[in-house]
């Protein structure tokens, strides 16, 4: 059966959402579940509930925990990879210099100045993890989740030979999902077309037996003065197509919105939800290790993650249609063929295949250019270790170059250098 490995699986909520998928399947039962942490601690916990989990269910799965990344990539037919280099002290310091500067943020992890570190940090061992993969596994399929979605996946296909990589998002299904229930129409029932940049996808197509649902939408809109309020109704409003980011992120990937105050109240932007959110993580974790040394176990409950299906379909030739992150290659027409743009994919025995979208109404590909534009230079940065292109990055970046000056983006990125330090790559830091 699969080896299927976990990089980091110390997220253990995340962990366990695809363990109960993937031990929900019979089929998937007896695959061998090797889960790699480098925190010691979160690795026995990871380690616990998988155990805990397999047994519950009445599945043969084997259960390793490796703390060696290579030991845990040797042989492998999956990879999920999930890392969070720096975790909750990084993300501390992605808000807390540009605070001091007046740069808001929310989330911080796909763009702007945070995404922009974010991937710096990430890249190093991202590239180390394909290296290994060409040598260990090299037929493997590496599904990965840690953002920035958009930049990861380019720097592996670009710095190493591994290419059998996508990344893999909830925004494109929840949106749809959302969508179909703002109209009133059964989700399988609908026609969708979503592609773009992750986190800055659009929806293309929305019709329901030939015809759109955009004007339901709007009549959904028009009745619910709540919806009107958020940045991606602002930007559907805008743009003709509606975005597949929550309001919360999509505000910080444009020039528009965390500036100003008023359209902060306006739209209710939560400015630094990610401070939060990563806190919570944190609690998660303790008390998921709490229960599993009181014997207590962990709720298995399937959710259908994507890497999950993907595996799941892969190995049993069940087809589906998953929205992956890939080499563009011409899938969109009128982006650039090296970016890494999300597409609707379809799974079967023969993997992951993309689909061609063709060309993007020129509005979505000129917002998809400013957002791609700051990844290229990021991961150039990072491969090349060009000081000079992080600098480039941030004053291209849209939320930051329309709140600092050229000045005060320059010494932010000293700051965030500094204050990052070693995990940043050599010529960075």
């Amino acid at each position: 059966m699969a080896r299927i490995v976990f990089l980091g699986a110390g997220s253990v909520e995340f962990t366990k959402n695809v363990l109960s998928d993937i031990l929900s399947f019979p089929e998937l039962g007896e695959s061998t579940l090797v889960l790699h942490d480098i925190d010691p601690d979160r690795l026995a916990t990871a380690e616990a509930m998988a155990t805990w989990m397999a047994g519950e269910l009445g599945r043969p799965a084997k259960v390793e925990a490796r703390l060696d990344r290579r030991a845990a990539l040797d042989g492998a037919d999956y990879v999920i990879n999930e890392i969070a280099v720096g975790g909750h002290a990084a993300t501390e310091i992605d808000f807390e210099v540009p605070r001091r500067y007046g740069l808001r943020q929310t989330i911080g992890d796909t763009l702007g100045i945070g995404g922009i570190f974010r991937a710096l940090r990430t890249i190093p061992v991202m590239v180390a993890i394909g290296e290994d993969l060409v040598e260990l596994a090299p037929h493997a399929l590496l599904l990965t989740y840690t953002n920035p979605m958009s930049m990861i996946p380019r720097a592996v296909y670009e710095g190493t030979s591994f290419q059998r990589v996508v990344g893999l998002c909830h925004s494109v299904r929840d949106t749809e999902a959302r969508l179909a229930s703002l109209v009133g129409v059964p989700e399988e029932e609908i026609s969708f077309v979503t592609a773009g940049v992750n986190h800055q996808a659009f929806v293309l197509r929305f019709e329901h037996r030939g015809q759109s649902l955009y004007p339901a939408l709007d009549e959904a809109i028009a009745r619910d003065p709540e919806l009107r309020r958020t940045v991606r109704v602002e930007m559907y409003r805008r743009l003709g197509h509606f975005p597949t980011e929550s309001s919360e992120h999509g505000s910080e990937y444009l020039p528009w919105f965390l500036r100003h105050d008023e359209e902060v109240a306006r739209l209710r932007i939560p400015v630094e939800i990610y401070l939060r959110w990563s806190g919570e993580n944190l609690d998660t974790f303790e008390e998921t290790r709490a229960r599993l040394a009181a014997g207590q176990g962990v709720e298995i409950t399937p959710v259908m993650e994507l890497a999950s299906e993907v595996i799941h379909s892969i190995e049993t030739g069940t087809p589906r249609v998953v929205h992956g992150n890939v080499r563009n290659a011409g899938l969109i027409g009128n982006l650039p063929p090296g970016a890494c743009v999300e597409v609707p994919c379809l799974v079967d025995r023969a993997g992951v295949r993309p689909t061609r979208v063709g060309d993007l109404p020129p509005q979505l590909a000129a917002l998809n250019q400013t957002f791609l534009n700051v990844g290229e230079l990021t991961v150039r940065a990072a491969l090349e270790g060009r000081r000079d292109h992080v600098y480039h990055a941030a004053m291209l970046d849209p939320n930051t170059s329309a709140t600092l000056t050229l000045q005060q983006i320059h010494d932010l990125v000293d700051d965030m250098i500094a204050a990052h330090g070693d995990v940043l790559p050599e010529g960075i830091r």
